[in-house]
C-alpha cells in the first residue's frame, strides 16, 4: 500500500518559559500513566485477601489488571485519530478526566466487579492521554530543543517504575488499598489545569479517518479471547463450551478485523506491515516478550506478599532492581548497536530475560532474598536491552510516510501481549494450584474445600479461621508449584520470542542503528503521521 506524502513546515515557535511549563504538565501526565501500570501489581495480594481487600479470586485479579491494558491497547490507535481531528489538546484533557472519574470511582469500589470496570474506564483515560503527549511534545519543541526535550521527558518512565511499587507499598502500609488510585485524583486535577491553562490546541490539518469498526472488532475479539482464557483458570476445564466458545469467536473477531484493516486506504491497524520480515518478526518478538513479562509480574507479586509474607511496602522496594535493570539496560544497548548489528545484541537479551523467567521455577519458601533482587536486577537489565533497541529499529527502518502507523501497530500488538499473558499465565496458576492443594483437603468440610480451592490467600485466611496451620503451608506449597510450572511455559514463550527475532533479523546491518527514543508505549507517539514528520499545525487557543 501507499501512503501519502505529507509536505512539512516548522510548527509555531512558543515562548521558552512556555515551553518548559508544558513539557513539566506533559512530564506530570507521563508519570502518572507509568506509576498506574506498576501499582497494581503491589496491590493484588492485598486485594486478594477477604479482610483488607475485596476477597478477589484470581480471575478477577486477571480482569482487574487485564481489563485497563485491554483497553489501552485498542483504543489507542483510534485516540491519535481523534486528536488529529479534534485538536490533542482537547483529546488529553478529556483523557484526564476520564482518569481522574475512574479513579475515584475504583478507589471506592465496593467489589471485584465495580473494580474491574473502573480499571476499564481508567485505560480508556490512559489510551487518550497517551497518543497525544508525544504529538504536544513534537509540535512546542523544535530543532536541538525537541531532542533535548525528548530525552528529559523520557526520564519520567524510569522514575514512574521504580516510584510506582514503593508509592503503592507505603500506602497500603498506612491506608486501604482504594488509597492507590485516589492518589491518582489530584495529580490529574493538577494535570487538567496546566493543560488547558498553558498548552495550545496542536491539530493536524489532514486528519485521518476514524475506524470505528476496526476498534468494535478489535476491543470484542480481546475481550472475547481473554474471557475464554481466564474462564479455563476458573472452572479448570478446557472442553466447557463457555471456554471454548469465547476464544474461538475471539479468534474469527480478530481474523475479521484483520481482514477489515486490509480493505482501508489508511488503516489505523495495517497488518500488511508484517510482510516486511525484520517489523512482523520483531513485533512477534516484542509481543512474546511483553507476554512472558505481564504474566511472570503477575506470579512475582503473590510471591513476594503472599508465600514470602512481605509487606506491601517491602514488596515494592523488593521490585526496585526491576526498574534499575531497566533504566540501565536501554542505554547500554544503545551504545552496543552502535557498532554491531541489532541481532547480536537482541537475541542474546531476550533469551537471558526468558532465563530469568524460567528462574523463577527455582524459587521457593526460603530463598534469600539477595537472590530474588538479583534476578529481578538481571531481568530487567535483559528487557530494557530488547524494548528499547528493538522498537527504536522497527520504526527507524520504515520509510518515513509509514512510520506512524507502524508505531500503531507496535503499541498494540505489544498491549495485547500483555493482556494474554496476565489471562494465559494466571489461568496456568489457578489450574494447577488446584490439584496441587486437592490431596491436603480431604476431610475438610465442604465450605474449607470450597475456599481453599480458590486461591491461596483464601485458603491462607480459611486456614487460619479454623487454626489449621497446615493448610496454610500446603497452600504455600501449591502456590509455589503452581509458580513453577507457569514459570516454565512463560518462559518457553519468551525463548520463542528470541527464536524469531534469530529468524528474522538481518545477521549484519547498519555499523549505527538509531538511538532509541522514550517507550512509544507510554511516550504516545501518535500513529496518526509519521513520528518525524510535521504538517504546518492548526493551533487553537495559543
Amino acid at each position: 500500500m501507499r501512503y501519502p506524502k505529507v509536505f512539512m513546515a516548522a510548527p509555531p515557535a512558543l515562548p521558552k518559559s512556555r515551553q518548559q511549563f508544558i513539557l513539566a504538565v506533559l512530564m506530570l501526565c507521563s508519570l502518572l500513566i507509568w506509576i498506574e501500570n506498576t501499582v497494581l501489581s503491589t496491590a493484588l495480594e492485598t486485594l486478594a485477601d477477604p479482610v483488607r481487600g475485596l476477597g478477589a479470586d484470581p480471575g478477577q485479579l486477571q480482569w482487574a489488571t487485564g481489563s485497563y491494558t485491554l483497553a489501552f491497547a485498542t483504543l489507542m490507535f483510534t485516540a491519535g485519530a481523534l486528536g488529529d481531528r479534534f485538536g490533542h489538546r482537547t483529546v488529553f484533557s478529556s483523557g484526564l478526566a476520564v482518569f481522574a472519574v475512574s479513579s475515584l470511582w475504583a478507589a471506592y469500589a465496593s467489589g471485584a466487579g465495580q473494580l474491574i470496570a473502573a480499571r476499564a474506564a481508567m485505560g480508556v483515560g490512559s489510551a487518550l492521554i497517551t497518543p497525544a503527549m508525544m504529538a504536544i511534545l513534537m509540535w512546542t519543541f523544535t530543532g536541538p530543543a525537541r531532542a533535548a526535550a525528548i530525552g528529559i521527558f523520557s526520564t519520567s518512565a524510569g522514575v514512574g517504575m521504580a516510584a510506582g511499587p514503593v508509592l503503592a507499598g507505603f500506602l497500603l502500609d498506612h491506608f486501604w488499598w482504594g488509597s492507590v488510585f485516589l492518589i491518582n485524583v489530584p495529580v490529574a486535577v493538577a494535570a487538567f489545569v496546566g493543560l488547558v491553562l498553558l498548552v495550545p490546541n496542536f491539530r493536524s490539518p489532514v486528519p485521518r479517518p476514524l475506524d470505528p469498526a476496526g476498534m468494535l472488532l478489535s476491543i470484542s475479539g480481546l475481550v472475547a479471547l481473554a474471557y475464554g482464557l481466564i474462564r479455563a483458570g476458573q472452572v479448570a476445564e478446557w472442553g466447557r463450551a463457555d471456554v471454548w466458545a469465547p476464544i474461538f469467536a475471539g479468534l474469527v473477531l480478530l481474523a475479521v478485523f484483520v481482514l477489515v484493516e486490509l480493505r482501508l486506504t489508511a488503516p489505523s491497524f495495517d497488518p500488511r506491515l508484517f510482510a516486511q520480515r525484520a517489523f512482523g518478526g520483531g513485533n512477534v518478538a516484542l509481543g512474546l516478550l511483553l507476554f512472558g513479562v505481564a504474566a511472570i509480574t503477575f506470579y512475582n507479586a503473590f510471591y513476594l506478599q503472599g508465600a514470602l509474607g512481605f509487606s506491601p511496602m517491602k514488596a515494592g522496594l523488593a521490585n526496585i532492581p526491576t526498574a534499575v535493570g531497566a533504566l540501565a539496560g536501554a542505554p547500554l544497548a544503545s551504545r552496543l548497536v552502535r557498532s554491531l548489528p541489532l541481532r547480536p545484541v537482541a537475541v542474546p537479551a531476550l533469551t537471558v530475560a526468558a532465563l530469568t523467567m524460567g528462574a523463577y521455577g527455582f524459587l521457593g519458601l526460603h530463598t534469600p532474598l539477595i537472590w530474588i533482587e538479583l534476578l529481578l536486577l538481571v531481568q530487567g537489565l535483559a528487557i530494557g536491552m530488547v524494548i528499547g533497541p528493538v522498537t527504536a529499529a522497527l520504526i527507524s527502518d520504515l520509510p518515513l510516510e509509514q512510520a506512524g502507523a507502524g508505531s500503531a501497530v507496535t503499541n498494540t500488538v505489544r498491549q495485547t501481549g500483555s493482556v494474554i499473558g496476565i489471562a494465559v499465565g494466571g489461568t496456568i496458576m489457578s489450574i494447577t494450584y488446584r490439584r496441587a492443594i486437592e490431596p491436603s483437603l480431604e476431610g475438610a468440610s465442604g465450605p474449607v474445600q470450597d475456599q481453599a480451592r480458590v486461591s491461596a490467600e483464601q485458603a491462607r485466611h480459611v486456614a487460619a479461621a479454623i487454626d489449621q496451620p497446615s493448610l496454610a503451608q500446603a497452600a504455600d506449597d501449591a502456590f509455589i508449584h503452581a509458580m513453577h510450572v507457569g514459570a516454565g511455559w512463560i518462559a518457553a514463550i519468551a525463548f520463542l520470542g528470541a527464536a524469531v527475532l534469530l529468524i528474522t533479523l538481518p545477521a549484519a546491518g547498519r555499523k549505527k542503528a538509531p538511538t532509541p527514543e522514550p517507550d512509544h508505549e507510554e511516550a504516545g507517539t501518535s500513529p496518526s503521521r509519521p513520528t518525524a514528520s510535521w504538517e504546518t499545525p492548526v493551533v487553537e487557543n495559543q
